[in-house]
């Protein structure tokens, strides 16, 4: 029995997504996508999905050499200091809690 080798069924895709392209752009893909073996529209895909997983990882993923993390570890064994502008900030109602 043949497998489904990009996804399962219940994964395939469901959603179109249109873009616009110059005719440059649109060759500097098809060149690129070929080279992959691959359509132009999963090519996109891929390299769209693997930009937009590296900017979600670069907001929760802080590269630091070992000096880094320890001199970040000193400062979170430190006692907190007071800081009126974040008290003060704190103190808010937030814009979506105002009647």
């Amino acid at each position: 029995m043949p497998t489904d080798t990009a996804a399962s069924l219940s994964q395939r895709p469901s959603t179109r997504l249109g873009i616009l392209a110059t005719p440059e752009q649109e060759a500097l893909l098809k060149r690129a996508a070929e080279i992959r073996h691959k359509a132009l529209d999963e090519f996109i895909l891929d390299v769209a999905c693997n930009a937009a997983e590296q900017t979600l990882l670069d907001q929760r993923l802080f590269m630091v050499t070992g000096s880094q993390y320890e001199a970040m570890l000193d400062l979170l064994d430190q006692p907190p200091q007071d800081n009126p502008g974040l008290r003060e900030l704190f103190a808010k109602q937030a814009p979506w809690e105002n009647p």
